[in-house]
C-alpha cells in the first residue's frame, strides 16, 4: 500500500482558498505538482522558466499563509508569476501564455483580481505594495501589501526610495526579498531557520518593542548603548542592519524551498503587530528541473522545449539579430578608439554587448537595473572626453527620461544611445514595446535621432555615432533578425540629417523611418501594378529632418505617406509641422501619416501586431488609394480605416 501513488492535489486547487484547505503536510506534494505543470506549460509555449521554478515553494507558501486577494500580493517584474497564475484560477489557460489572445507573461490587473498591480519593469513592487497597505490603513480596512522583489531588482534606487517611506504602513507591509543569486546571503540552514522563527514570534517582537520603549526613557548614553547592543545582536545572526536602518524588521535568510521553514515564519510575520517586515529568502533559479539548473542562464527565457531532454526548439537559420550586429560593429569600432565605452543596465547579452565585454572588459560597464544611473554615468564619461555608448532597450530607457533631458540634452553631452527593441516586440506585449522613443527623444533640443532600416544601415549608424561629438545622438533598431542584406566591410559616416531615395517615382511618395522600409517597398510594387508610380524614401533621421528631401517630395507628388514604428508625435508629426509651417499642403497635396495606434497592443507575433496596427504593405496601399479617392485636399492625420 505504501507504494501506491499519491492522489494528485493540483487538480483540487483552482484558487488560493482551495489551497488553504489543505493540510501543511500536503504542500510539498502540491508544490512538486505545480513545478511539473510550469515545466510542461512553458515547454509548450516558451517564455520565462528559471525564475518561476525558483519561487514554486514561495508562491505556495504565500498563498497558503496570506488571505489573497484581500492581502495584495505584488510580484516585482512578474516574469516569475507563472506558478502564481496557475494557483489563481488560470491553469486552464496557462498554455496560452504570451500568445495572441492568451495570458500575459507578466501580472496584469485586467486579467485577474489576484493581480492587483501590473508589473513588467523592475523595482516597482515595494512602492505599489506600500500604496495598498497605506490605503487600507487610511480606510480602516483589513489587508496587507506584500511585495516579492528579487535581489537584482533591489539594485534600483526606487526600491530604496520606497523602503525609506515604508514605516507609514506599519505591520501592513511585508517585503519578501527573493535572493536567487546568493548575492547577499551566506549559506542558510536549520539554525538560520530556527532563529528566524524565534525572532518573528509574537513573544520576541513584543519583548523587543517593550525594550525599545524602555530604552527611549533612559539617559542618552544608555539609550544609544541599548540600541547598538540590539543592532549588534541582530547583525551577528541576521545581517539585516541596512534594512533595519530603513525602518524594516529584518528576518532571514531562510531557505526558500523548505516549506517547513517558510510556513511558520510567514505565519508569524502575518500575525506580527510590529512592522514593516522584510523576509529574506534564498532560492535557486531553475530549481527542480535538471536542464535549467545546469544551464548558465538557468533557462531564464526559453523557446519551446522538450520536457524530457530540455532541448529547446531552434529557429531556422536566418540573418543575424540586430543586437548582435550592433555589438559586433561597436566592438570593431572600439579596436581603433580607446575612448569608446559601452554601458548597459543588466542586459549585456540582450543588447549584444557581451562580445564587447569579452574584448574590452575594462571599458564595459553593467550598472544592473539602474537606467537612471547608467545615463548619468555615461554623461559623466562624455564630459571627461570619452565616447560612451549607452545601450538600453527602448522601453527601459523611459525610466531614465529625466536624466536624458537634464544630464545629457541640456548640457549637450555626446552620449551615444543604442536603443534596442524599438517598435513592437511580440510575445512580451505592451510593457516591453518600444513605442515612444522617437516621440520622447525627437522633442529634445540638441538631439540627433536615427532609425536603421536594416542591419547594414545599423552598421553605418553605429559608425556615425562614434564620430559625432557635437552632442547626444541615438540610433533605434528592432528586436529580432535583420533582413539579410550584406553587411558593409567598411562602414560609412552618414551625413547628419540626410535621407536617401530608395526608389524613384512620380505620383505617390512613401516616406519611411526604420524597418518599415521593406513593407514600403512591397507597397510600392503593389501600387506600381495599379499604375501608380511610387517613390520610396528612407529618411534615416527624424531629427534633424532632411527638409530639402521632404520639401521636394511633398511638392512633386500627389500623395505623400509617412510610416514609422512609433507612437503619434514622431516622424509624422514632425513632417506635418514642416509642411504646415511652409505651406506645402496649400497646393492640393494629400498628406497622410501612419504610425502605431493610440492604444497598448497585447502580445502576439510581431507580423500580426504590425498588421493589427495598420503598418504593413496592404495598409499602406489602402491608405494611398483612399487618399486618391478623397475629393477634398489637405491633411488627414492617421487616415486608416
Amino acid at each position: 500500500m505504501d507504494d501506491l501513488p499519491a492522489t494528485p492535489l493540483l487538480d483540487s486547487v483552482s484558487v488560493p482558498a482551495d489551497l488553504r484547505r489543505l493540510h501543511p503536510d500536503q504542500l510539498r506534494q502540491l508544490a512538486e505538482e505545480l513545478r511539473q505543470e510550469v515545466i510542461s506549460a512553458v515547454g509548450t509555449t516558451g517564455g520565462h522558466l528559471g525564475s518561476g521554478l525558483g519561487v514554486v515553494e514561495l508562491t505556495t507558501a504565500l498563498h497558503y499563509v496570506f488571505d489573497t486577494p484581500r492581502d495584495r500580493l505584488v510580484w516585482d517584474v512578474g516574469h516569475q508569476c507563472y506558478p502564481h497564475k496557475i494557483l489563481t484560477g488560470r491553469r486552464d489557460r496557462i498554455r496560452t501564455l504570451r500568445q495572441g489572445g492568451g495570458l500575459s507573461g507578466f501580472t496584469k490587473r485586467s486579467e485577474s483580481e489576484y493581480d492587483p498591480f501590473g508589473a513588467a519593469h523592475s523595482s516597482t513592487s515595494i512602492s505599489a505594495a506600500l500604496g495598498f497597505a497605506v490605503a487600507n490603513k487610511l480606510a480602516g480596512k483589513p489587508g496587507k501589501g506584500i511585495a516579492v522583489i528579487g535581489d537584482g531588482a533591489m539594485s534600483a534606487g526606487m526600491a530604496y526610495e520606497a523602503m525609506n517611506n515604508a514605516e507609514q504602513a506599519g505591520n501592513r507591509l511585508v517585503v519578501i526579498l527573493n535572493d536567487n543569486d546568493m548575492s547577499i546571503a551566506p549559506p542558510v540552514g536549520g539554525l538560520s531557520a530556527y532563529l528566524s522563527r524565534i525572532v518573528t514570534s509574537r513573544e520576541f517582537l513584543g519583548l523587543r518593542e517593550l525594550l525599545k520603549r524602555f530604552a527611549k526613557k533612559l539617559p542618552r548614553p544608555f539609550a544609544d548603548a541599548a540600541r547598538k547592543t540590539d543592532e549588534f545582536a541582530r547583525g551577528m545572526t541576521m545581517g539585516g542592519t541596512l534594512f533595519e536602518e530603513l525602518g524594516f524588521y529584518y528576518v532571514g535568510p531562510i531557505d526558500g524551498h523548505n516549506l517547513d521553514h517558510l510556513i511558520p515564519v510567514l505565519e508569524n510575520v502575518r500575525d506580527a503587530e510590529e512592522g514593516p517586515i522584510l523576509v529574506h529568502v534564498v532560492t535557486k533559479k531553475g530549481k527542480g528541473y535538471a536542464p535549467a539548473e545546469a544551464a548558465a542562464d538557468k533557462y531564464h527565457g526559453v523557446q519551446k522545449f522538450d520536457v524530457i531532454t530540455g532541448t529547446q526548439a531552434k529557429a531556422p537559420p536566418g540573418p543575424p539579430q540586430y543586437q548582435n550586429v550592433f555589438g559586433a560593429a561597436l566592438t570593431r569600432e572600439a579596436k581603433g578608439d580607446p575612448r569608446i565605452c559601452a554601458i548597459t543596465a543588466a542586459m549585456p547579452s540582450g543588447t549584444g554587448l557581451d562580445s564587447f565585454a569579452r574584448a574590452y572588459p575594462d571599458r564595459f560597464f553593467d550598472t544592473g537595473i539602474a537606467e537612471q544611473h547608467a545615463v548619468t554615468f555615461a554623461a559623466g564619461l562624455a564630459a571627461q572626453g570619452m565616447r560612451p555608448f549607452c545601450a538600453i532597450y527602448s522601453t527601459f530607457l523611459q525610466r531614465a527620461y529625466d536624466q536624458v533631458v537634464h544630464d545629457v540634452a541640456i548640457q549637450n553631452l555626446p552620449v551615444r544611445f543604442a536603443i534596442d527593441r524599438a517598435g513592437l516586440v511580440g510575445a512580451d506585449g505592451a510593457t516591453h514595446a518600444g513605442s515612444f522613443d522617437v516621440t520622447y527623444l525627437a522633442t529634445l533640443p540638441n538631439f540627433v535621432v536615427m532609425a536603421a532600416a536594416d542591419e547594414a544601415e545599423l552598421v553605418h549608424m553605429t559608425h556615425t555615432c562614434v564620430l559625432h561629438d557635437a552632442g547626444p545622438i541615438a540610433v533605434r533598431y528592432p528586436r529580432g533578425n535583420g533582413t539579410g542584406v550584406a553587411l558593409p566591410q567598411v562602414p560609412e559616416r552618414l551625413e547628419i540629417g540626410r535621407g536617401r531615395i530608395v526608389r524613384e517615382g512620380k505620383k505617390v511618395a512613401i516616406l519611411s523611418l526604420g524597418t518599415r522600409l521593406a513593407e514600403a517597398l512591397r507597397a510600392a510594387d503593389q501600387l506600381e501594378a495599379r499604375g501608380l508610380s511610387t517613390t520610396v524614401a528612407d529618411l534615416r533621421f527624424v531629427k534633424p529632418l532632411d527638409e530639402a528631401l521632404i520639401r521636394r517630395l511633398l511638392t512633386t507628388h500627389e500623395v505623400a505617406v509617412t510610416i514609422e514604428e512609433g507612437s503619434i508625435g514622431g516622424l509624422g508629426a514632425h513632417v506635418l509641422t514642416l509642411a504646415s509651417d511652409e505651406g506645402l499642403i496649400d497646393g492640393g497635396l494629400k498628406l497622410r501619416t501612419m504610425r502605431l495606434p493610440d492604444s497598448f497592443q497585447d502580445q502576439d507575433k510581431p507580423e500580426l501586431q504590425y498588421a493589427q496596427a495598420g503598418l504593413d504593405a496592404e495598409a499602406i496601399v489602402d491608405t494611398v488609394l483612399k487618399a486618391l479617392r478623397h475629393n477634398s485636399t489637405g491633411v488627414t492625420e492617421g487616415a486608416r480605416a
